[in-house]
């Protein structure tokens, strides 16, 4: 499959054959992920690779009780991860080195830092994504690894400045999966020449024309249009809520401004 055909073709998976990944296929999987762009050939993530079933199952729940999850036969978390660099740093010095140079002085990693690392993670994820597809192996993003950030720094043993951006579930496709395929927006909504332009009501009605004609306005629900009904079940729900919580417990604990261990 070339990389054209594996770009247009590839869509989220969530029902898996029963087969585990192979070793090699997995090794491909990895290799892609390493060899992706990176700031300053720097690789600023970690990828942890789950195949146990007791942990598989702690995730479908804890990341919004999704049980298909438990059900991939390979999930790997991708984690910003400056723990490493900063590490080899401490250990060679530069603390000392920072204090007596001009100029410089010692600092941890800051938000700046998490940004080029999530960053270089998801660059990453999605090579490995692509070279998934490219064998025969489906793949879906779990972004709900944002939530319960306490609870899965502990699970994976995570210090303070490596952090889980995205958990990905891999599987081989079931003979004759049918792929179903979602329309994205007209390019003239997303794709913009030399600057940003913000756009009117009517084109976003254009928009999301599509996305709307399947809003049916019934006895209990209180929204007038897909806009309000849509607003309501992402900023409202209870994983939302929980989303944003941990996401800025995460980047307290990250940039220093609560107690937490090295």
């Amino acid at each position: 499959m070339n990389v054209s055909e594996t770009i247009k073709t590839r869509t989220s998976l969530r029902i898996y054959d029963d087969r585990m990944i192979s070793d090699s296929d997995l090794d491909q999987i990895l290799e892609a992920a390493f060899l992706a762009p990176t700031a300053g050939n720097q690789q600023l993530y970690s990828i942890i690779v789950i195949k146990s079933q007791e942990t598989k199952d702690k995730l479908s729940k804890s990341c919004d009780n999704q049980p298909f999850i438990a059900k991939a036969p390979v999930l790997l978390l991708f984690v910003a991860d400056q723990q490493k660099w900063f590490d080899y740093y401490k250990s060679k010095g530069c603390e000392a080195f920072a204090s007596r140079e001009e100029g410089l002085s010692w600092e941890e990693p800051n938000e700046s830092d998490l940004m080029l690392s999530i960053e270089d993670t998801m660059i990453a994820a999605q090579n490995a994504v692509l070279m998934a597809e490219s064998l025969g192996i489906g793949s879906c993003y779990i972004g709900d690894i944002l939530e319960n950030y306490e609870y899965h720094k502990e699970l994976f043993q995570l210090p303070k400045h490596a952090v889980p951006i995205s958990l990905l579930c891999l599987g081989y496709y079931r003979e004759g999966h049918k792929r179903v395929y979602r329309k994205r927006f007209d390019k003239k909504y997303v794709a913009f020449e030399e600057t940003y332009r913000r756009l009117s009501d009517e084109e976003l009605d254009d928009m999301f024309a599509e996305k709307a004609s399947g809003f049916v306005k019934g006895p209990a629900i209180t929204a007038d249009n897909f806009a309000q009904a849509f607003y309501k079940r992402k900023t409202g729900a209870a994983f939302s809520k929980e989303m944003a919580r941990s996401v800025r417990a995460m980047l307290r604990s990250y940039a220093g401004t609560q107690e937490d261990e090295a």
